[in-house]
């Protein structure tokens, strides 16, 4: 049986919670929060919920930690400084910033002798796979990655930011011309505005501005200003109603030839009804196989393009040969 500790229970944290749930080989052993304890009440009874202090001695009896971290801000602090007391996983998607945290989490569980898997979920994660397995298949070809449509958690945090927001929730939705061209194998160059759309829906301040807080969305470097993009404000009531949810998804399509200019597309895609449960279960897969590579004596960080499929599942070996392969 692995012990897993969850470290943070926000919407991650839960979903980590449900994934260990559904896999026999795994135990929830403690949430460790920096907030009060008490002010936690986790779904499954008898789990201790702890503070961090308790994980800060070093001691806590666990296989493996899974960091939750409640901003891009939190993993590249909160990883490596575990990395050197545990096994840890974390869901880290800064994508440009990924060869410093994986520098900083290697040095860290190397020292103490433990793995740390960085990245894990599905953007980092799964669909990093897919880009991988196909451009080796076909080194003559190009990616294309689309998200949504669906809810981004970070773009939707932005906007509640605005002077007069109570609430939104964003979708990314992918522009349906620019699909149709990729699967049709033609190699489109496609500008960030071409690729994807943004639609807002906002629950506004009464008596808020509504026309400046359109513009402050639309015009906002790095999330908004690239991307044409709808504001729509609703009632608080309209958004429980139909936005209460957390779905998301996408797509990894590779276009690649062979000899002679034969075309082949490669499509991978993901529709969740729930990005925070999909992601804690990626998490899990990568926990598991944290705690069996470590058993092996292996240590330092990992991605999912460091660990054979096999260590990520629950069945043996002979079962994967006899009804995967």
């Amino acid at each position: 049986m692995i012990k897993v500790g969850i470290l943070g229970y926000g919407n991650l944290g839960r979903g980590v919670e449900a994934a260990i749930k559904k896999n026999s080989d795994m135990e929830l052993a403690a949430v460790y929060t920096r907030r009060d304890p008490a002010s936690l009440t986790i779904k499954t009874e008898g789990v201790p919920v702890k503070s961090t202090a308790d994980l800060d001695t070093g001691k806590e009896d666990i296989d493996v930690l899974v960091i939750c971290g409640g901003s891009a801000t939190d993993l590249p602090e909160m990883t490596p400084k575990y990395a050197a007391m545990y096994n840890v996983i974390d869901s880290f998607d800064t994508h440009a910033r990924v060869p410093e945290h994986f520098a900083n989490v290697d040095a860290a569980s190397k020292a103490a002798g433990k793995v740390g898997v960085i990245s894990c979920g599905w953007d980092p994660g799964m669909f990093s796979l897919s880009r991988v397995y196909a451009s080796a298949v076909l080194p003559d070809g190009q990616d294309y990655t689309f998200w949504g449509k669906g809810v981004s958690q970070g773009h939707s945090d932005a906007v509640r930011r605005i002077e007069g927001v109570l609430d939104c929730r964003q979708y990314t939705v992918p522009v349906p011309a620019a699909l149709d061209s990729v699967r049709n194998g033609e190699n489109p160059k496609l500008t960030t505005r071409q690729k994807h759309t943004r639609e807002c829906f906002v629950v506004a301040e009464e008596g808020a501005d509504l026309a400046r807080i359109e513009n402050e969305i639309k015009t906002m470097p790095n999330y908004f200003a690239d991307y044409d993009t709808t504001v729509n404000f609703i009632s608080a009531e309209e958004m429980k109603a139909n936005h209460s949810g957390l779905p998301h998804g996408g797509s990894v399509i590779y276009s690649g030839t062979t000899s002679q200019g034969t075309k082949h597309v490669i499509e991978y895609s993901l529709k969740l009804d729930s990005n925070p449960e999909f992601t804690g279960s990626v998490l899990i897969a990568c926990a598991r196989a944290a705690a069996r590579l470590n058993a092996e004596g292996k240590s330092g960080a990992m991605t999912l393009f460091d660990i054979a499929p096999a260590y990520l599942c629950r069945q043996t070996g002979e079962e994967l040969r006899a009804h995967l392969l």
